[in-house]
């Protein structure tokens, strides 16, 4: 079985779903409760890369107050972003599976489905 790893939000109803298909089908993920511990500018970036996305503003959860406070909409530096992740985790997507290199954000739970069936 592969190493599979979930960056959980347990207040998040999409999150607990993704959990709850994860232990359906037998998996002993690896929680992450990615709001209680820090990651660094590195891990961000490799997740990113992981999820094949083109900028970390797609793995950004653009709707919550703190981006709005901190302007981000008006950052273009990835840099600024992916710093504004680290410093601000509640900023970053959820909830996101890692299995074999490899992640998706279960933004519908299908990309999670997809991922550890495929």
């Amino acid at each position: 079985m592969s190493n599979i790893q979930i960056w959980h939000n347990p207040r998040c109803s999409k999150s607990r779903n993704a959990l709850k298909f994860l232990e359906e089908e037998g998996i002993d993920a690896q929680v992450v409760k990615y709001l209680d511990v820090p990651h660094t500018k590195e891990e961000i970036k490799s997740l990113i890369k992981m999820l094949g996305l083109d900028s970390a503003r797609e793995l950004m959860r653009t709707k919550e107050e703190i981006y709005k406070t901190l302007d981000l909409k008006n950052v273009d530096d990835e840099e600024q972003l992916i710093e504004a992740m680290v410093n601000n985790p509640k900023l970053i997507e959820r909830p996101i599976v890692i299995k074999d290199n490899k992640a998706a954000i279960g933004r519908p739970i299908e990309n999670i489905i997809d991922l550890v069936r495929g």
